[in-house]
């Protein structure tokens, strides 16, 4: 079927059915960001591969909802689907909301399925639409019907990890997940998040491309922890550790089954933003439910000794990597055929010779000249290009490693820059620097850190559509909650131990575009009779090219800091690299 006719057969279940409208979010079961394959539903109806977005069906109107980031990809993606781009003020805002509140009469019908839709979305769509007399009907599914062999649930086997790599056992967790359930006088806490569950059980897989999360649910007690999951995935040896620490093993999809057995009267946390509207549905009417975020989802943000020391390992292992394919491209450009693709590959095997490498943390963004000026651009045999020695090309990815993941974007030169591409690489290049060194007060929050990294860019009257920076898990998701670096006012302080990308950037549609990130840990710095102020570690271990830096718009710290970076850069990861790459990083390190 193409994606019209999809659409059409979409359509004519809705017919059917007495809908109005219809819903297709950007989620599975677990709320996530990146999906197994069997939900990935947005690209099955449109053919839109982006990782944020939602889609509205009428019957005169179809729509994709989605940011900044995907505009011109979604131009792209959309054309001849049926589904049109519908460009969102606010980034994640469900702003089609409103624009079914205008459209649609009393009396019409509103349908979605219950397991892609998070509680706190579901309970919006009823506050905003039900007072005008549009009912919601949650129980549909109008993919299941027209997916031709749909991708069964994935079955790849998931592994335990010790604690000298996670530095706490499960036992330890479960005991502070407890004692944060008996403040809030919650007698179960459900947990659907897929890195949190990883995070708690200490449990690594591969049921999502990039992120090392396995499927499953747990139901929190202060007597049981039940997990959710698929056992064959899981080793004997595995199986009885989690019995040790207290843990029972439940096939996956009996959770529901569970929910409906709670006792009458009951407590259960919930997070409404990390579980989805299908199980919350299966709760007595009688048990009574707090609605906050995962306690765990706070915990797993602030990294101990044991994971901040793994990661610094992590950050030089991939330095090495990333020196290699640099020097690579620098030295095989114009001699041999290089393609965004091409350059994809040679990071993954450069990032593969290293020990413990797992794969990369998200799909690898290799934008060269206008292509770089997509946020999420990933190269296909169709868009992908040959990279010659000029312009600007954007390089942004990262690996998952045993030992922790990275994720980093460099630009760099390949000849014949314009004063514009210079002057707009510096000012990024400014940006990334000031809000990776800023000193700050204990209970600053993401959005007064991302006003700093904005605002060398405002003063030349530049932006950018993205946040600033997002948290990073350890050998976990690349996009980790509950802390972000935005305009928006998130009410999450930047606590001690937590690690976040400072990604700034400046796009030139059809151009160009520029972003420099590198990930920073937050950690002391003075406390004094103002109180107590912290500051950023640089984890990331990679030379930032100085081929396109106009050194009169640097301010004298700016220039020392990018020297002292570049140096120490090269002192890190001289022991790991042999002769030649040593001598060639020297030579692109040298002060300017």
């Amino acid at each position: 079927m193409t994606y019209k006719e999809r659409l059409a057969a979409i359509r004519q279940q809705m017919q059917e059915q007495g809908v109005s409208a219809y819903i297709i979010p950007s989620a599975d079961p677990h709320i996530s960001e990146y999906l197994p394959e069997r939900y990935k539903c947005i690209y099955f109806a449109s053919g839109f591969t982006g990782s944020a977005g939602t889609l509205v069906i009428t019957q005169d109107f179809a729509g994709l909802w989605t940011d900044a980031r995907y505009f011109v990809q979604a131009n792209e993606q959309l054309a001849g689907s049926g589904f049109e781009l519908v460009k969102l003020q606010v980034q994640h805002n469900p702003e089609y909301i409103g624009w079914l509140a205008g459209r649609l009469s009393q009396g019409d019908v509103v349908a979605y399925d219950a397991k892609l839709i998070s509680v706190g979305l579901a309970q919006l769509l009823e506050q905003q639409l039900a007072p005008l007399g549009i009912a919601m009907v949650s129980d549909r599914d109008f993919l299941d019907p027209i997916w031709e062999n749909r991708p069964d649930l994935p079955t790849a086997p998931a592994f335990l990890l010790g604690e000298e790599t996670t530095g706490k056992l499960t036992t330890q967790k479960l005991a502070n997940l407890r004692a944060a359930l008996q403040k809030a006088r919650a007698d179960y806490h459900l947990i659907s998040s897929l890195d949190d569950l990883a995070w708690l059980f200490n449990l690594r897989g591969s049921d999502v491309k990039c992120n090392p999360v396995v499927l499953s649910f747990a139901l929190i007690s202060q007597e049981v922890a039940m997990l959710f999951i698929d056992e064959n995935k899981l080793s004997e040896y595995d199986r009885q550790e989690l019995f040790q620490a207290g843990v029972k093993l439940k096939p996956y999809d009996e959770v529901e089954q569970v929910l409906t057995e709670l006792p009458v009267h009951s407590s259960i946390f919930i997070d409404p933003k990390r579980n989805c509207y299908a199980l919350f549905k299966q709760l007595p009417a009688e048990v009574r439910v707090i609605q906050d975020t995962n306690p765990t989802t706070f915990f797993k943000a602030i990294k101990n000794e044991v994971e901040v020391a793994h990661t610094r390992q992590t950050m030089v292992k991939d330095g090495v990597a990333l020196t290699r394919f640099f020097k690579w491209l620098e030295e095989n450009l114009g001699k041999t055929t290089i393609t965004e693709l091409s350059v994809a590959d040679k990071v993954r095997e450069f990032r593969a010779e290293q020990e413990g490498f797992v794969g990369e943390s998200f799909d690898t963004i290799a934008g060269y000249k206008a292509h770089g000026a997509l946020p999420h651009y990933k190269a296909t045999p169709e868009s992908d290009v040959e990279l010659k020695a000029d312009g600007l090309f954007l390089l942004d990815s990262g690996g998952q490693y045993t030992t922790g993941t990275t994720d980093i974007t460099r630009v760099v030169s390949l000849g014949n820059l314009t004063e514009e591409e210079k002057t707009d690489y510096t000012l990024v290049l400014k940006g990334m620097i000031d809000g990776a060194t800023a000193r700050f007060p204990k209970g600053t929050r993401g959005y007064q850190i991302d006003a700093i990294t904005r605002k060398p860019l405002w003063d030349h009257a530049r932006n950018y559509g993205h946040g600033t920076g997002h948290g990073v898990g350890f050998f976990l998701n690349v996009h980790e909650g509950p802390h972000t670096f935005n305009p928006s006012p998130i009410p999450v302080d930047i606590e001690l131990g937590m690690i976040t990308s400072v990604e700034p950037g400046l796009y030139r549609p059809e151009q160009y575009g520029i972003r420099i990130e590198n990930l920073v840990l937050t950690v002391p710095d003075e406390t004094n009779d103002f109180g107590e102020f912290y500051t950023f570690e640089h984890l990331t271990l990679a030379l930032i090219d100085t081929a396109p830096v106009k050194k009169e718009l640097l301010e004298e710290r700016q220039i020392q800091w990018l020297n002292d970076y570049n140096q120490l850069v090269v002192d890190k990861l001289s022991p790991h690299l042999n002769e030649e790459d040593l001598n060639w990083l020297r030579e692109k390190a040298k002060a300017i």
